[in-house]
């Protein structure tokens, strides 16, 4: 998945409200900037950081730059855009890349389920049961090559977990698909320090049968698709 237009450097000053960063350019203005993540953003938000942002799709957009990307010291590349992870798999589902997950014949994003959740996909085969899919992103990285998901208590994510039980317990197949969206990790495992209800509903998932995959993307600043490194799952 290749960025629509070339990205943009510029140095983070602060983030806030969520959704909101300020950041400044090479020729010193400073500008407000949409930030595409609803989490603590923990390990990425030190002022002077290198940031890369890209001009916002709609032409009307309230804040015309789309923070897309930070660049540690060490050269690590982060993917800050939450939404993006779905498209990235939405793309290696496409390619048919995802191992075990080739010879459907339907995917359908956003599937209902019958509580009226929803989960990210659905995947229908000819001779097989079919699978949902849900795909976390990322970022969180306190011990060099180990990252950690969540990065702040997140009771949507326990409560996805808890579906995906719900269903494989009901006969369908349930992965839990987590995307890793920086260029260092080796490692990954499951904050429980964070939020310990969201460990518990991870591991009540695995003893259910859910099925946990773990991706790294390759990331740079052309664009971002799926990886075929897999960190190993702590």
């Amino acid at each position: 998945m290749d960025f629509h237009s070339e990205l943009i450097q510029a140095k983070l000053v602060k983030r806030y409200k969520r959704f909101l960063a300020d950041v400044t350019f090479r020729d010193g203005i400073q500008r407000t900037v949409y930030c595409p993540n609803p989490g603590s953003m923990l390990g990425l938000i030190k002022k002077g950081n290198k940031v890369w942002l890209q001009i916002a799709r709609n032409s009307k957009a309230k804040y015309p730059y789309v923070w897309k990307l930070v660049e540690l010291d060490s050269g690590t590349l982060v993917c800050i855009d939450t939404q993006l992870a779905n498209k990235i798999v939405y793309e290696a589902l496409l390619l048919r890349k995802i191992p075990g997950l080739k010879d459907y014949e339907e995917i359908v994003p956003e599937p209902k389920i019958e509580s009226g959740s929803r989960l990210d996909f659905l995947l229908n085969f000819k001779n097989k049961q079919p699978c949902f899919l849900e795909v976390k992103s990322i970022t969180l990285s306190r011990v060099s090559g180990l990252v950690e998901f969540p990065d702040s208590v997140t009771s949507r994510g326990a409560k996805h977990l808890k579906i995906l039980k719900e269903l494989k317990l009901n006969g369908f197949r349930a992965i839990q698909l987590y995307l890793i969206q920086r260029t260092d990790a080796s490692h990954f495992q499951i904050a429980k320090d964070i939020d310990e209800a969201y460990h518990q509903a991870f591991e009540d998932a695995k003893l259910a049968g859910v099925e946990v995959a773990v991706f790294r993307s390759n990331i740079t600043k052309m664009g971002i698709n799926l990886g075929t490194f897999k960190p190993l799952l702590l």
